[in-house]
């Protein structure tokens, strides 16, 4: 049983799609979807240093851009991969990529609504500083108490090891100052608190936006980061792309429905590593696959046929 996964802001690094833009299918497919919202995909993606490529409104867009057309060089025939993935998933931003992987939205209008999710977040993030940091090891219990007591919100659980803080960087600061018993503390290349009450000037503007957008139900198994449930509305599954904003993402409980379904095999869309690490450590006895250059196309597709499923969802 196949799961795709689409990883979110912080998975990118300078230059991780040079080897992709070498592939001529793929170099058209970027610069459409670059037009479509205004940005040089390309530049961001080959040439612009970390720096550049961790502002939120150029983030978002290149990485749902870049799942997007790698899915495409893996599957040039999307209903084959719709038969063969038994359940998809994003993280954060990532569940854009993946809405629109399954039919829930088109590439356009997903990278229309990333390019606004992107710049509403980045004018969110510059009212007042904040940030993201990753608290690793530790008692799960203990870690939540230390958040909680510095005024921080747990906004990424992702499952066991690994709880991410949002918060002001006062806030942060605190954290870092009396920090859970065994476990360490990593800063997040991530220009904001994403995922909690200081996004929520970005949710009220996405909600007016998506009152206009038209979506198809999936067309397999698509799980939330709100509970980890699979959601068989496209209409719903857009709600709930705009509240997760300012909500915190339950990786934990979309890895917890993975391992219920049965999932053997999981593959992870570039810039992979992040979230076939977390699998590492939370899905034991799954096979893992991070695609990250073109030239493992032939090796990722032999994985869908190993782990993939002929039958509809």
């Amino acid at each position: 049983m196949l799961a795709i996964v689409a990883p979110g802001q912080g998975a990118q690094a300078p230059g991780f799609l040079s080897a992709w833009l070498a592939e001529p299918t793929f170099a058209d497919r970027l610069n459409w979807l670059g037009a479509v919202t205004g940005l040089d995909l390309a530049h961001y993606g080959t040439r612009a240093d970390a720096e550049t490529i961790r502002d939120t409104a150029i983030a978002q867009p290149l990485l749902v851009a870049a799942g997007l057309a790698t899915a495409l060089e893996l599957f040039p025939h999307p209903a084959d991969g719709f038969r063969r993935t038994a359940v998809v998933a994003g993280h954060s931003v990532g569940e854009i990529t993946a809405a629109a992987a399954v039919g829930v939205l088109s590439a356009e209008q997903a990278m229309v609504f990333v390019r606004e999710r992107g710049q509403q977040m980045a004018a969110a993030s510059a009212v007042r500083p904040t940030s993201m940091m990753a608290v690793v090891g530790g008692d799960p219990v203990e870690v939540l108490t230390a958040i909680e007591a510095a005024g921080l919100t747990a906004a990424n659980n992702n499952g066991s090891g690994q709880i991410v803080a949002a918060g002001t960087v006062e806030q942060l600061a605190d954290l870092q100052a009396n920090p859970p018993a065994r476990a360490r503390l990593i800063q997040l290349s991530v220009a904001g608190a994403f995922h909690t009450v200081h996004m929520e000037p970005a949710v009220e503007h996405l909600a007016r936006l998506a009152r206009a957008i038209t979506t198809h139900d999936p067309r397999t198994r698509l799980l939330s980061n709100a509970d980890g449930q699979i959601v068989h509305s496209g209409e719903e599954y857009l709600a709930r792309l705009v509240k997760q904003v300012a909500n915190p993402v339950r990786w934990d409980l979309c890895l917890q429905t993975m391992a219920e379904l049965g999932v053997t095999g999981l593959l992870e869309l570039p810039p992979a590593g992040t979230l076939t690490g977390i699998a590492k450590r939370n899905l034991k006895g799954v096979e893992l696959f991070s695609l990250n250059t073109p030239d493992q196309i032939p090796a990722a597709q032999e994985f869908v046929a190993t782990h993939g499923d002929a039958g509809e969802h």
